[in-house]
């Protein structure tokens, strides 16, 4: 998968995403200044989010359009995405900051309208939310826009993450990756379940990554190992500007730490080597080896009283012991002095 001039792909950095969400508080200026932190925080990406009120739902109060059971408890659906949405006068100027800030950015379009004024604006890959993940038109139309499809899973059971793999093959459209995530605002960490992270890549045969809604660091950590190659977290300039998002959001100090973590944790994977480096092989210096432990005369028998494996390791190899004990010395040997074949009779090698 190419965004941009990003190549993602087993091999890769990972490619991390600050989510803008609703973390703008209703502010261009607060906006703009997210994205700027968003780099200064060593994100990859800023990803925005295109919908109205309108376009996710409908202005109802029935029953059905009250939130329940979420950190959103008694808002109306309407009303909580009038509050959160980020308007799309905004996006192209959103977008060219980041732009000058070095950063991908693309959004996650919510219907086929979103879709159209994205691509007038020649965004290079879509978000599929987790939410929108069983709505296969959207999927297909995004799809046939050739660009990279991500999709979270958070509320997708595996039929339904290979109904959207198919919706988007039979647009011709391969260029797909998989987030795990947990659609629960904060996710309980016990709930990360960050070994899918591996099966998704293996069993789809596409990039993985993680979108999470967990507090810290750890779980974007063990995604890391797990071989996710997309993290993405939501991002805010500081939470006491408050919002529908903020409660789940780092700040910039977070995410700069999780930033550097994810990338020690890259480096920590490393590779299957078992040729030491040359720091390593100085080590050995203070292995084990045999050394005489005491004065010996000429014709003494090797026993463990006079030669033992002790540190440092610049003697012969403990193995060496059992094929020299009982045969006998060949010459005067001081204490201290490293053990060698040449000082003994008859050995067994």
């Amino acid at each position: 998968m190419k965004i941009e001039n990003i190549e993602i792909n087993n091999n890769s950095p990972v490619f991390i995403i600050a989510e803008l969400s609703a973390n703008h508080n209703g502010s261009i200026e607060t906006a703009i200044e997210t994205i700027r932190g968003a780099k200064r925080a060593g994100a990859d990406c800023i990803k925005l989010q295109t919908y109205t009120a309108e376009t996710i739902t409908i202005d109802s109060r029935k029953e059905d359009f009250l939130i329940k059971g979420t950190i959103w408890d008694g808002k109306n659906l309407y009303d909580l995405y009038k509050e959160a949405y980020t308007p799309w006068e905004w996006h192209e100027q959103l977008m060219k900051v980041a732009e000058e800030e070095g950063l991908v950015c693309f959004s996650s379009p919510f219907d086929k309208t979103a879709v159209d004024f994205l691509e007038t604006l020649n965004v290079p890959a879509y978000k599929i939310a987790s939410f929108e993940i069983t709505d296969i038109p959207l999927i297909e139309y995004v799809a046939s826009k050739g660009k990279p499809v991500i999709f979270s899973t958070g509320i997708a059971e595996k039929e339904d993450i290979e109904l959207a793999l198919e919706a988007c093959k039979r647009m011709g459209n391969n260029d797909i990756a998989l987030l795990k995530c947990t659609s629960s605002y904060p996710a309980p960490i016990q709930e990360a379940n960050m070994c899918m992270v591996k099966d998704l890549a293996e069993r789809y045969n596409v990039i993985s990554g993680l979108s999470d809604h967990t507090i810290g660091a750890t779980v974007p950590i063990v995604a890391t190992v797990f071989g996710a190659k997309i993290i993405e977290k939501h991002f805010i300039l500081d939470r006491s500007i408050g919002g529908p998002d903020a409660s789940f959001s780092m700040n910039e100090a977070e995410f700069t730490e999780m930033v550097k973590a994810v990338r020690e944790a890259e480096s920590a994977i490393g590779k299957v080597d078992y040729n030491l480096t040359e720091k390593q092989m100085k080590g050995k210096d203070f292995s084990r080896s045999l050394y005489v432990v005491e004065d010996v005369k000429d014709g003494d028998t090797i026993t463990e009283r006079n030669v033992r494996s002790i540190r440092p390791g610049f003697g012969i190899h403990p193995k060496y012991f059992t094929q020299i004990e009982g045969s006998t010395f060949n010459r005067d040997v001081e204490k201290g002095s490293r053990m060698n074949l040449d000082y003994v009779n008859n050995k067994k090698i």
